[in-house]
């Protein structure tokens, strides 16, 4: 079952002789548990489709499904909605509110709905994430490892349909990298979660089901790597 379809997507910074096509007719499914890796060099559009596939930015043309609601055909004020419910986003450099805590940072998306956090959901989030001890800490007292499970935390606290990862590891030492690449791939085994990972790390990409590579704005490869 495909959780995601985008058809033909297109971006254009710009109008006329200046402007730049930053993404050109791309088209792919992704299934439901599948952990797929975009990667491509600096330039070559994959932020681009990032953004766009998490519903920050609107294309030129083209269509987004995710779980069958084209994205592109809400408002802006049903798309924020639909993004906060269905899209989990990480970031390289986590995102976190500075003056809210731990706990307050992984239960925005809930509180922001104004329902009810499930509390046996979060108590086994924090488990699986090692932050027990780190509830009550702001994220200036955090390391970066530590910030990176909060931002993990927050982006799956609603149970989205897809989680999207922007570099993920490229602010953290090898050792918090890894850390960080395994706790995503046991969310994606463990509860079928659906990743997409975008990373200049081949280590990384080597490690998902498929990759997609994006060359000028264009898909250049896209090949299973796990069957």
């Amino acid at each position: 079952m495909d959780i995601l379809k985008i058809e033909n997507l297109s971006k254009e910074y710009g109008k006329g002789e200046t402007a730049v096509k930053a993404l050109n007719d791309v088209s792919f499914n992704v299934k439901k548990g599948e952990f797929v890796a975009i990667i491509g060099p600096s330039g070559s559009g994959k932020s681009t489709l990032l953004h766009l596939l998490g519903g920050v930015d609107r294309p030129s043309s083209g269509k987004v499904w995710v779980g069958g609601t084209d994205m592109y055909e809400l408002n802006e004020t049903k798309l924020a909605i639909f993004r906060r419910r269905q899209i989990g986003l990480i970031y390289q450099f986590y995102n976190l509110l500075p003056v809210l805590s731990v706990e307050e940072n992984m239960t925005l998306p809930i509180l922001l709905d104004q329902h009810k956090v499930d509390q046996k959901h979060f108590n086994e989030m924090v488990q699986i994430l090692g932050l027990e001890k780190r509830l009550n800490h702001l994220p200036n007292q955090l390391s970066g490892g530590q910030q990176q499970r909060v931002s993990i935390g927050r982006a799956l606290i609603s149970r989205p349909a897809i989680m999207l990862a922007d570099e993920p590891t490229g602010n953290l030492d090898s050792k918090n990298s890894k850390e960080i690449i395994d706790l995503l791939k046991m969310f994606n085994k463990t509860y079928q979660q659906t990743l997409i990972v975008i990373t200049h790390d081949d280590r990384i990409a080597l490690q998902a089901d498929r990759v997609i590579s994006i060359e000028d704005g264009v898909v250049a490869k896209d090949e299973v790597i796990r069957p």
